[in-house]
């Protein structure tokens, strides 16, 4: 793991082309009071972390990432949970930024499939050895 991801542990990686996930992201955002860093799946430092970290299937699911381990869809809501109600680092997030967007995001439909692949993706990579 790069010393400017150590620095930056805990996140949350997410979809930032999707507007469930976007939206996702800022109720971390807002239930961590923006103590939380949160970077977008297609931004470079995301890419970043995707080629050094994690594995093919990153672009699935949204991961959390601590300092031991990167937990990705399902396997990430019970350390994230956990996070959030003892963050208490400085503020690091102050506003999400939405990209663009399909023409479906929105709908009813998408938010019913984004909602099935949080509970039937999960993964877990171990960082000790990296």
């Amino acid at each position: 793991m790069t010393m400017e991801l150590k620095e930056m542990i805990p996140l949350i990686i997410y979809d930032n082309e999707c507007y469930i996930c976007v939206q996702f992201a800022k109720l971390v955002n807002f239930l961590t009071k923006g103590r939380l860093r949160l970077v977008g799946h297609y931004t470079d430092f995301g890419k970043q972390i995707r080629d050094s970290v994690l594995d093919s299937s990153a672009l699935e699911m949204f991961w959390f990432i601590n300092k031991k381990t990167a937990y990705g869809g399902r396997a990430a809501i019970v350390p994230l949970l956990s996070t959030i109600l003892r963050v208490n680092e400085k503020n690091v997030q102050k506003k999400i930024v939405e990209d663009s967007c399909a023409l479906g995001c929105k709908s009813p439909k998408a938010v019913f499939f984004r909602s099935a692949s949080l509970l039937t993706h999960s993964k877990r990579i171990n960082l000790r050895n990296l």
